[in-house]
Parts: structure tokens; sequence; C-alpha cells
């Protein structure tokens, strides 16, 4: 049973496109490695921000896994110029942000960039499958607030909560893409923005 379940995990991902950025090509070879021992059969890499949003406008990507390191622009300067420019091609892709420093700055910094994920070096393949998974099985709702867009950064939802901030919803002149929002080629698979609505 446990071996069906992970063939059937393995065959999820293999339609999945991923684009890897980060300066450093043997970082590029490891996380290529484990995504390929995931199952995944779609790999495109970019060696700075300005490569990756470049691969962004003119290949179908699902995920972005991107270092947080790098010349000129930084994972957290990337992570806000997909969210937040104007000529961004698709500003819900989800984005994994790797990085050597897991301290707590850090990861805010990457949380309010509108970074999904955040995953520290030296990556492992149980931790990196973990992040994918969360992407793509239990995808959290986007939000436009003034000064924000990206992933809810709230993990869990209190029903409770009645407060002045509590979130009505999707805003009028914003929702998340449907199946014909973004582009896609014929051998994109399902991926956490192919997704109708986010629940």
């Amino acid at each position: 049973m446990l071996h069906d379940f992970w063939e059937r995990r393995l065959a999820s991902l293999e339609r999945v496109r991923f684009l890897v950025v980060d300066d450093n090509a043997h970082m590029i070879n490891i996380v290529k490695t484990l995504l390929r021992g995931f199952g995944v059969a779609h790999i495109f890499e970019a060696r700075d921000a300005t490569e990756a949003f470049h691969r962004l406008k003119h290949d179908a990507i699902d995920i972005c896994i991107s270092d947080y390191q790098m010349e000129v622009l930084d994972g957290v300067e990337f992570v806000k110029l997909v969210r937040n420019s104007s000529d961004s091609p698709n500003r819900y892709i989800p984005i994994i942000m790797l990085t050597a420093h897991s301290e707590r700055s850090k990861v805010i910094a990457a949380r309010d960039a509108g970074a999904n994920e955040f995953c520290c070096k030296p990556v492992t393949a149980t931790e990196l499958h973990r992040k994918v998974v969360a992407i793509v099985d239990y995808p959290r709702p986007y939000i436009k607030t003034g000064n924000y867009f990206g992933p809810d950064r709230r993990r869990k939802q209190d029903p409770k909560y009645h407060g002045d901030e509590r979130r009505e919803g999707w805003s009028e002149d914003h929702r998340p893409p449907t199946n014909g929002g973004r582009k896609r080629s014929a051998s994109a698979g399902n991926s956490a923005y192919d997704q109708d609505e986010a629940s």
C-alpha cells in the first residue's frame, strides 16, 4: 500500500514544471538531482533573478525554487518583483526560498516578500519534498492588502476570530486565476494554481 502511494506521488509530480534559481551551479545540480528523485521531468534553471524573470515570461513554470542570497537582486527582491511588478508574467507562481541562513529575520523577510515556503540548506530530500507537497496539495489563498500581495501568511485560520482585521475574502478586483488565467503548456501538470479558486 505504501509503495503504491509513493508511485502515485511520483507520477503526480512528473508533469510539474520547476524553475531553479541560484548563482551557484553546484547548488542547482543538487536541487535538480533531488527533484528528479521525486519524479520531476521538467526542470529549468536560471543563474540570477533577471534570467529567472525572463524564464517566467517565456516558459510555462509551475513552481519556482530560488536561492535567498544572490548577486544584484537577492531572493527576497526577486520574489517582490514576481509578486508586484506590473509586467510580472505570473504573480501567483509558488516560490520556495532556499537559504543557508535560518535566522528568524530571514524567514520573516521571505514570508513578507511573498514566498510560499522556506527551506534551509543543506537541503534534504525529505524537507524539500515536504515543501513541494505543501504547495501542490495544500495551497494557501492569496491575499492582497495595501502593502502585501502573496500567499496568506497565516498558516492557521481561527473561525472564532471576529476582529476588525478579519478578512472577508477575495476583493472584486482581485481573484486567483482560473485554468485559462495563466500561460500553460500541454505537458504542465496540476499545480497549486490549476485550482479554480483557492480554498
